[in-house]
């Protein structure tokens, strides 16, 4: 029984006796290393667990784990090689039957590399982007700095006043990357905090519209429906229409439309803002929800709907992208009612 439940596991199992023999080798981990359970029982653990180093060393050889200290419970976990070239991480419990006695059994645990793969990329891919957005708004920063401590009193009033403008303008950039990039860390480890209360989304909507219109010749048309009040956190329901609105300015062309009123659903309202841009192909509206992913080239972190679906989702609504009549992206984030 205990052999059917451990070929369930998802990472492979290799478990050896105090004589360093093998006794149980999961379905996984004879995948892993192209051998089969029946064939390895009973033969020594350094020649069943084919693994090596980039040196060629192999994993019991270079771990020992029936010498060392006394005290040594475990063996953490270390990326290795199977036979093919495959990356897999090993770990391995040591148990002793006394305190400080012999080591009798030693169970090792073998899981695929591609999930460290995959997490080293996002993270490459992290310090790339926020080097990239960081290095543009300090340069600009920088060099206007420079530029007026060094030509201050060859430059008139209005020279000064545009340049501390364009500083002001870029420090705010800097601001809110890394507000964008402290929501991304808290919606990943689920350390988000909301202070939920009544609220009304037409008044929200109507403040963030008149704030994102000062700084765009766009026109942007407001339809309001009459929404009930939604039970959010205000400052949040603040964030994600400005970001979906800022996004529909940025990706898209023409008029950006923002309607707010009941969802289909009873007991949810919603905010629909559609543009007149090229629109996400259906194939990609699953990617636009992910950190990073920008449908165009007109700048932008990469992180606004990847937030905008966090906050959403926290709330208990639902973001959805659709095509528009004509051309162009719908998003539609619903909120419950109060």
């Amino acid at each position: 029984m205990s052999g059917d439940v451990i070929d369930l596991l998802p990472d492979g199992v290799v478990v050896a006796d105090g004589q360093g023999r093998v006794v149980l080798l999961s379905a996984p981990a004879g995948r892993m290393l192209g051998v089969r359970a029946d064939d390895v029982v009973g033969k020594p653990l350094g020649d069943v667990l084919a693994l090596t180093d980039q040196d060629g060393n192999g994993w019991v050889a270079g771990n020992a784990p029936y010498g060392g200290l006394a005290t040594r419970t475990a063996v953490p976990e270390q990326a290795w090689l199977l036979p093919d070239g495959t990356e897999v991480l090993v770990a391995a419990r040591l148990h002793r039957r006394e305190r400080l006695g012999p080591v009798d059994r030693v169970v090792i645990s073998m899981r695929s590399g591609r999930g460290r793969e995959r997490l080293d990329r996002e993270r490459s891919d992290l310090v790339a982007t926020v080097a990239h957005e960081l290095r543009s708004p300090l340069t600009g920063v920088k060099g206007f700095v420079h530029a007026l401590l060094d030509k201050w009193d060859k430059l008139n009033d209005d020279q000064k006043r545009l340049m501390l403008g364009t500083v002001v303008a870029d420090a705010d950039r800097l601001s809110r990357l890394i507000v964008e990039l402290l929501d991304v860390a808290r919606i990943d480890t689920g350390r988000l905090q909301l202070h939920r209360r009544g609220c009304d989304l037409d008044r929200i909507t109507e403040r963030v519209v008149e704030s994102v219109a000062q700084s765009t010749s766009r026109p942007i048309r407001v339809e309001d429906d009459g929404p009930p009040p939604i039970h959010a956190d205000p400052d949040k329901v603040t964030q994600v229409v400005t970001n979906l609105v800022e996004n529909a300015i940025l990706h898209g062309d023409g008029e950006v439309v923002v309607r707010i009123g009941p969802a289909g659903e009873p007991g949810y309202a919603e905010l629909v803002v559609s543009d007149e841009g090229e629109g996400i192909p259906p194939a990609l509206r699953r990617r636009a929800f992910t950190k990073f992913w920008s449908a165009s080239a007109g700048g932008g972190s990469g992180l606004g709907l990847y937030i905008v679906n966090g906050l959403v989702r926290a709330h208990g609504g639902t973001v959805t992208i659709e095509d528009r009549p004509g051309g162009g992206a719908v998003v539609t984030a619903t909120w419950p009612v109060v």
